[in-house]
């Protein structure tokens, strides 16, 4: 094998590397004197045909895998017998016929492509100070999620005879739904219970049942939504005859120890230590999200290095995938149709472009980063802890647990992507441990508000909506101010 280097030129490398024709016909040889044992030819015993035979025989289709084989195998060896670090998979082209190569006539040439890793110093990470936001999870948080709870806990006590339905009452109800004079499929229930307001029925059913009565019999008219998901009842008017059994009316919710109970919990105080805790783990994730962030920025600060070019075009793409993808959907949103406008019809401004590139070169560069640190730390992520990953997935499937798993254990390439950010937590965690974080107890407020959001974006929140063209001005800013960060966004 003769490998000539042909061009050096910052992270780019290519070598001419050529395979002499011998070479390629002793590895020939070797592959049919491997398969000879198990080839079965008429007028042969089985182990016993010639080499020579075989080669006349299968010689050119055994030649095309040899050729396939010796490309991996040479160009991995010039790789490393180089000590060189591709940041992707190299770029492999035959030079000249295939033909004269695989009858045996000409040597292998082909050009090896490809582009390195850069080397660099990582910064002195005892040298970064960070600030991490904190917040104090306090009783009155606590008792307005128990509040919260017990609103989503309602109960109701039926009124008294006579009483009639208000909204927000909750009515037990049987119905039979006709369109003309026939009932419908679907349409016949008893002992419903409906609370008036839910929203839980079709437009225009519920507000026909206030003033009813226990024992009333109602004749409520309605029209299915042009949208319904049944096709033969959408955009058609039918008739409901309805028979009030009970009219019930909201009850408070005693937030006691029984109220505790019915949650899961021993008593009261149990509940609100359970609360404080969760709403604490909230803030904490958030909080560590924050400081993260700070890091990264402090991160790329400190690092600046050539990046692989053909690593930032693709993420580069990815990005643009995203951006065209978000303003497609907001155009559909906005305009309140469906579109024909596809993501790649989407138009980035050249402004636009340029922001992208920003974001592109610190997400390859961070990543490059974190990669060498976790490498040279030797930091890495153990199979249970990609189980453990994989079941917090799982969770999000109820009743479908079972193919999550399998979906994640047949996958190389998915279980690779949940890795991936379990790596970089990591390697995070290892870089904080050295920096030095100090603590600041922030307002809840201050630590769920947008990092990105523009100034004027955050005080325009403060500020009461007048006018529903005013509300829509200001949607319409925010939605624009929100396709510029989204992507800084993904890096956190």
């Amino acid at each position: 094998m003769q490998v000539t280097e042909t061009l050096s030129e910052g992270l780019k490398r290519e070598f001419k590397v050529v395979v002499e024709a011998a070479d390629l016909a002793a590895r020939l040889d070797a592959k049919l004197d491997e398969i000879k044992g198990q080839v079965q030819l008429k007028g042969f015993r089985p182990g016993k045909v010639p080499v020579s035979h075989l080669k006349k025989t299968y010689g050119k289709s055994v030649m095309t895998d040899v050729i396939q084989e010796t490309v991996g195998e040479t160009s991995q060896k010039a790789i490393e017998e180089r000590e060189l670090k591709p940041a992707l998979q190299p770029n492999i082209e035959l030079e000249g016929e295939v033909e004269p190569v695989v009858e045996g006539k000409a040597d292998l040439t082909y050009k090896l492509t490809f582009e390195i890793m850069p080397d660099f110093d990582l910064p002195d990470f005892s040298a970064i100070s960070l600030t991490r936001p904190v917040v104090e999870v306090s009783d009155e948080e606590v008792d307005e999620a128990i509040s919260r709870m017990a609103e989503q806990q309602q109960n109701f006590d039926a009124k008294d005879e006579g009483a009639k339905a208000e909204d927000g009452d909750r009515l037990t109800i049987d119905f039979v739904g006709k369109i003309g004079d026939e009932a419908f499929e679907g349409g016949t229930a008893e002992g419903v219970t409906l609370v008036i307001g839910s929203g839980q029925f079709i437009p225009g059913f519920e507000e026909q049942l206030i003033g009813a009565k226990a024992g009333d019999d109602v004749t409520v008219n309605v029209t299915f939504p042009e949208e319904y998901g049944a096709e033969h009842l959408a955009g058609k008017d039918a008739v409901f005859d309805v028979k009030v059994q009970e009219v019930a009316g909201p009850a408070e919710t005693k937030i006691d120890d029984d109220f505790a109970k019915q949650m899961g919990l021993d008593s009261l105080d149990a509940l609100k230590e359970a609360l404080k805790e969760r709403i604490g783990q909230d803030y904490g994730n958030v909080s560590r999200n924050r400081v993260k962030r700070s890091l990264l920025d402090a991160l790329d600060d400190l690092t600046d290095f050539e990046l692989p070019p053909t690593m930032l075009e693709q993420e580069l793409q990815q990005i643009i995938q995203q951006a065209q993808a978000e303003k497609a959907q907001a155009t559909e949103s906005d305009e309140g149709t469906d579109g024909d406008e596809t993501p790649a019809d989407v138009e980035i401004t050249d402004e636009e472009k340029g922001e992208f590139q920003t974001i592109a070169a610190r997400r390859v560069r961070l990543g490059l980063l974190l990669s060498e640190v976790g490498t040279k730390n030797e930091i890495t992520v153990t199979q249970d802890e990609v189980n453990r990953a994989i079941a917090e997935q799982a969770r999000n499937f109820p009743g479908q647990e079972q193919q999550v798993f399998q979906f994640y254990t047949q996958n190389p390439q998915a279980q690779a992507q949940i890795r991936a950010p379990l790596f970089e937590d990591k390697v995070v965690d290892y870089i904080l441990e050295l920096a030095k974080v100090s603590d600041e107890t922030v307002s809840r407020e201050d630590l769920l508000a947008d990092p990105d959001a523009p100034a004027e974006e955050a005080a325009a929140e403060e500020k009461p909506k007048k006018k529903t063209a005013a509300k829509k001005k200001t949607a319409t800013k925010k939605t624009a101010a929100k396709k510029k960060t989204a992507a800084k966004k993904k890096d956190d």
